[in-house]
């Protein structure tokens, strides 16, 4: 069950940050998306996927070699509201990475 306080751990590391106000954009990320969009290495991108699906934040599904990761349908009400009240804050910057991606292109 995720709390507060792991939700704000969290989401207080940029990268982590800007992967979920990504998908909260797009809906759905390979990972060559989120490495083109955040500057990441895939190593990288990888870690911190790995601890957002430790609390439950993305989910993932295989396509050949590609993983592809959107946010979980099973996350809190009130850290879905706090997701979408940062997006709100952050769309445009979220909106202008996402203009250097080309989505399906992996």
């Amino acid at each position: 069950m995720l709390h507060p306080v792991q939700l704000f751990k969290t989401l207080s590391d940029e990268t982590r940050l800007s992967i979920v106000m990504l998908l909260r954009e797009s809906g759905e990320l390979c990972v060559c998306d989120l490495c083109a969009a955040t500057g990441e290495s895939q190593p990288k991108i990888s870690r911190h996927m790995a601890i957002l699906r430790e609390y439950d934040l993305v989910v993932d599904r295989r396509e050949g070699k590609w993983i592809h990761y959107r946010l979980s349908s099973h996350i809190p009400a009130w850290a879905a509201g706090v997701i979408d009240t940062t997006w709100n804050c952050l769309r445009e910057d979220v909106r202008e990475r996402l203009k250097s991606v080309a989505p399906g292109k992996c």
